[in-house]
């Protein structure tokens, strides 16, 4: 798959470290899944898998957030309107939206795994009387870590928001701690709820232990291994988790059926 040229249309800085570019032209957009991910080329710099953070239902508005961590992010922390891009995609495995459908929602996400999960909330405030009650959990370091503040303000319109940080700063009068402290607090019905987690892997760990606590079924807990991601079709191998390929066979990974290597301490 060759990469599509597009150009940067919008830059919006989240966080000191953390931006999402809004992507646009004359390229043909393929349609999304929430959950899957592109290959950004930035020429003369190289290729790196982002996943999608825009809305499905508009595909012809590609949207990345991005941190700053290495030499592609950095040059992508640079760009500008207008700035050109190319774009492969979409890959990958995606959230279980449509059997999430009739049931309660529980999204987790920690830091900047909340941008693999907005497309999620994103459809569900879309088609908000086709799922039961909606959770959403969001734990980051500091306030000043916080993504998407807007967005969290409109979301809490149609469903429970609740964001807690690790220390709290300024005028914050939010929870203090980490984000599992919250799921004992979620108003969800566990043998009715669909869990779509994203985060770093040790959140992701006590996370599910707290909600296996709570009698959320296993085959209920869908987690993204999205920061395993490398070339997005499993060549290289740098993906390799135990049996399988994050960039192929996942993201996006059903716990009973990865939870044997997910606890292992080495893989």
């Amino acid at each position: 798959m060759l990469p599509v040229p597009l150009r940067v249309e919008r830059v919006r800085r989240e966080t000191i470290d953390t931006m999402t570019l809004e992507f646009g032209g004359e390229g043909a957009f393929s349609p999304f899944r929430p959950g899957q991910f592109n290959m950004i080329y930035l020429f003369g710099v190289g290729e790196i898998p982002i996943s999608i953070c825009g809305d499905p239902a508009l595909p012809q508005k590609l949207v990345h957030t991005t941190r700053v961590v290495g030499t592609v992010t950095k040059a992508m922390g640079q760009l500008k309107k207008m700035d050109q891009v190319g774009i492969r995609g979409p890959f990958g495995s995606f959230w279980p939206l449509e059997e999430a459908q009739g049931k309660d929602v529980l999204l987790v996400a920690g830091g900047i795994g909340l941008a693999p999960l907005r497309p999620v909330v994103l459809s569900i405030m879309k088609n908000r009387k086709a799922f039961g009650r909606v959770v959403l959990l969001y734990g980051v370091r500091t306030p000043s870590d916080i993504l998407y503040q807007t967005d969290l303000k409109k979301w809490k319109s149609k469903m429970n928001v609740l964001v807690t940080v690790d220390r709290s700063a300024g005028k914050w009068k939010g929870p203090v701690g980490v984000v599992t402290s919250l799921i004992p607090r979620a108003p969800l019905n566990p043998k009715q709820t669909i869990a779509m987690i994203c985060g770093p892997e040790i959140m992701m760990k006590f996370t599910i232990s707290e909600l296996e606590k709570r009698g959320v079924p296993k085959e209920r807990l869908y987690l993204s291994m999205e920061r395993n991601m490398k070339c997005a079709v499993g060549f290289c191998g740098h993906c390799q988790w135990g049996p399988a390929f994050v960039c192929k066979d996942g993201p996006v990974f059903r716990y009973d059926r990865i939870h044997s290597w997910f606890n292992a301490r080495e893989v």
